[in-house]
């Protein structure tokens, strides 16, 4: 992935970007390392965090200068000291993610708390780390919660995940609302279906995209470059009167 031209701008070369990565598999994922792989092209000193440490070899191996730092972000503790001595940082994009469907009559307990866990408890713990330091800096910083559609708009067999993400946008206000006096800008993004491998995959069924795709205006699926420059332009000084606000990346999906 190769950032647009038109954001050169962000001339990042001094900052620092911490970005947390999703469960391998799911689009988020993907959009977490093209971001992190993006900024580090910008010239950002880029920390990449999530739990699996083959996928951050992967990304180490695929750009030396990433920081890569394993910890299960479920974990409270486990998280605090890991990044104990990561920082200060500048930029924040939260993009780990948990999702497992099942039909509103059939979610237990157990699924319910470790879709809150991650999705919205582990970006509460992340960014209260990175916002104490960019407040003790006293130079202000930009924080991105990668969401969804789904926030807006009811999904069946996504009870849980459409109210973490739901959990979520409030949240992203909230923080908005709160950080704003540190000169601290909180936005979310939250695409639609997003053509990963996995994506495509899902959605090669022509008919079942369709049911989709006749819902979209622009009538065509995200691509993960899509939801990163998104994700790049509210990181930037472009977007500097930007705050609270969740950024769709539907298509017009929920315009109609």
């Amino acid at each position: 992935f190769s950032p647009a031209p038109e954001f050169t701008y962000l001339h990042v070369g001094l900052l620092s970007c911490l970005t947390t990565l999703a469960t391998p598999g799911w689009a988020t994922y993907w959009i977490g390392r093209a971001t992190a792989l993006a900024l580090a092209r910008c010239g950002a000193k880029v920390t990449a965090v999530t739990r699996t440490q083959a996928d951050l070899s992967s990304l180490v191996q695929e750009c030396a200068s990433i920081i890569p730092v394993c910890v299960d972000l479920a974990d409270w503790g486990a998280t605090e000291a890991a990044l104990l001595d990561v920082g200060p940082i500048d930029l924040l994009v939260n993009n780990a993610a948990y999702a497992s469907l099942q039909p509103f009559l059939e979610v237990t307990p157990d699924q319910f708390d470790e879709s809150f866990s991650v999705n919205v408890k582990a970006v509460l713990h992340v960014s209260q780390i990175v916002a104490r330091g960019m407040k003790a800096t006293g130079s202000g910083g930009a924080i991105v919660n990668v969401s969804s559609q789904a926030s807006q708009c009811a999904l069946r067999d996504h009870t849980v995940y459409c109210a973490t993400k739901g959990a979520l946008d409030m949240m992203t206000k909230v923080m908005a609302l709160e950080l704003g006096p540190h000169q601290i800008r909180v936005n979310s993004v939250n695409p639609t279906v997003v053509m990963t491998d996995m994506g495509r995959l899902g959605w090669s069924d022509p008919d079942k995209a369709e049911t989709m795709l006749s819902r979209i205006p622009l009538g065509r699926f995200a691509e993960v470059e899509d939801v990163v420059n998104t994700i790049l332009f509210l990181l930037s000084d472009k977007s500097n009167m930007t705050s609270g606000v969740t950024l769709l990346v539907d298509g017009g999906f929920l315009a109609c």
